[in-house]
């Protein structure tokens, strides 16, 4: 029997739509640029642009309709709707037209991201962890089993205090969730429990603490949260 210096704490985990189970997760991978209009937002090439990965802490999901803190140390908080797949199995090298073969299902993201901390890092070639890899940085709404059917398209969207901001298709995403596992599965060992944000359409903006938040792809669960103060406030 494993003893432990202190007790560890609770694995984090996402809720699974129509059942009291939880999901445990794992791992949070992430791929940028992934909308060719968010691509063009951000000042690319929509063309010449390979996948971008990213990773944040399992614990820094967040349930549907809690709270999050405004971040420190940032001036540009910024929501990211995404869909977000889930792994039931993972593997390496995995072919694309295997890859749906590992999804458990699907659910509603937003990867928040401290956008001045990301320009910074951009302009001098350091890594993206503080703007994208902080506390409360991945709401998650509940995900709906894939033996509902695979997201393939559909809307997504993300309003701020009933104003819509971004708006767009999953049929636009530049790499599918197929293509985005198998060239994942590359880097990792993909396995249970991990999860895939698959990037945001344009329309990506500031946040303020007071403001709520609704985002959704259609068949899903709708995402809600609000900005609280952050510590220091």
């Amino acid at each position: 029997m494993t003893e432990f210096a202190f007790p560890p704490p609770p694995p984090p985990s996402v809720a699974v739509a129509g059942t009291t189970q939880r999901f445990p997760v794992h791992r949070i991978y992430c791929i940028g640029l992934n909308y060719a209009d968010h691509v063009r937002e951000m000042g690319n090439d929509p063309q010449a642009a390979p996948p971008v990965f990213f990773m944040k802490p399992a614990d820094a999901v967040v349930a549907n309709g809690a709270a999050i803190a405004y971040p420190s140390v940032t001036g540009n908080f910024h929501h990211e709707i995404e869909l977000v797949v889930a792994l039931a199995r993972g593997g390496r090298d995995l072919a694309p037209a295997r890859a749906l073969e590992c999804v458990f299902g699907y659910a509603a993201g937003n990867d928040l991201t401290r956008r001045d901390l990301q320009a910074a890092a951009k302009q001098r070639g350091q890594p993206w962890d503080t703007a994208k890899g902080f506390d409360q940085s991945a709401p998650v709404g509940a995900i709906r089993p894939a033996a509902l059917g695979h997201v393939t398209r559909g809307r997504i969207w993300m309003s701020v205090n009933g104003t819509l901001r971004q708006e767009s298709d999953i049929a636009h995403m530049i790499w599918d969730v197929p293509h985005v596992i198998a060239e994942l599965s590359k880097l990792y060992e993909l396995r249970a429990g991990d999860l895939i944000f698959t990037g945001t359409p344009s329309g990506v903006g500031p946040l303020q603490p007071g403001d709520r938040l609704e985002g959704g792809i259609e068949g899903l669960e709708v995402l809600r949260n609000s900005i609280a103060p952050g510590a220091g406030a």
